[in-house]
């Protein structure tokens, strides 16, 4: 499965794209940033140390959980904590990243047709929600590939004012879904070894991205058209497969669980953990 995955990923960065339509503005809007790097700079290298704590802390809880009874997996404290993250999820996958896959593949810059003939968006996300179904590593790899893309885009971007938002949205988005993720790696019992390293590649993901972003902010153009299909399509697979998980992997199997099932209080206090998640996460969509 995941042979096909990195064939793939690459024949879509490798392959050059004809999608060049017209684009004004994009030149002024280059110049415009120039004076800001310097502080944009600061502020993306800051960024990698906040996210990358951020990401280490929320996939480490659940983890520790085995030797903390209050965050252990089977803990009443440990079900409202997992719902919550999965509503967080839920809304990222809806609210932060399918907008931003169709802001991109709608874009002006590419060529009205194929892109905007046709709701591929919609399209890419449904086969990746589809693709979940084959896969029992689904969650792990749609949050690598957002997580390595929003770090580029973090990586590349030349505002101040732009960055200063992203960076606590991304902070607070790594924190819970490596609350999630660390739940799903609590639960599968792996070995110290094995747990380690997922955890710490989870939480090196999007530092990473930004760091790549740094490194070609210079050459990569935001709105160029291949970037503008590349981002679009990789965000719109990501926000599929992490709104199936969400809803499949983590709600459904935690809310049919007999456990709350049978307790109407903490049955309740779940349902509303779960919105409480989404509603946080939406709220951010307001800054970021």
């Amino acid at each position: 499965m995941n042979k096909p995955i990195i064939f793939a990923s690459l024949c879509l960065l490798i392959i050059p794209v004809v999608v060049f339509a017209d684009c004004s503005g994009e030149a002024e809007a280059t110049e415009a940033g120039q004076g800001h790097k310097p502080q944009a700079l600061k502020l993306k290298v800051a960024a990698i140390a906040f996210v990358l704590f951020a990401g280490a802390m929320g996939v480490g809880i659940p983890i520790l959980g085995k030797a903390i009874p209050c965050l252990n997996p089977g803990s009443s404290l440990f079900s409202i904590i997992k719902v919550f993250a999965a509503g967080v999820i839920l809304a990222t996958g809806f609210i932060h990243v399918l907008p931003d896959a169709f802001e991109s593949l709608t874009s002006p810059c590419l060529k009205e047709n194929p892109w905007r003939m046709f709701p591929f968006t919609g399209f890419v996300a449904t086969v990746a929600a589809i693709g979940t179904l084959i896969s029992n590593r689904v969650l792990e790899l749609g949050t690598v590939v957002h997580s390595i893309i929003i770090g580029i885009s973090l990586g590349v971007s030349g505002s101040p004012d732009t960055i200063r938002p992203l960076v606590a949205a991304l902070a607070f988005y790594q924190f819970f879904e490596g609350i999630g993720l660390g739940g799903c790696i609590a639960q599968a019992n792996f070995k110290s070894r094995a747990t380690a390293v997922m955890a710490l590649f989870f939480s090196l993901t999007t530092p990473i991205g930004v760091a790549i972003g740094i490194g070609i902010s210079n050459i990569y153009t935001e709105n160029s058209p291949t970037a503008l299909v590349v981002e679009g399509v990789l965000n719109a697979a990501s926000a599929g497969i992490l709104i199936y998980m969400s809803l499949v992997d983590m709600l459904v199997a935690e809310l049919m669980n007999s456990k709350l099932q049978s307790n109407i209080r903490l049955l309740a206090g779940a349902n509303l953990s779960v919105l409480l998640g989404a509603g946080c996460i939406s709220l951010l969509a307001i800054w970021s």
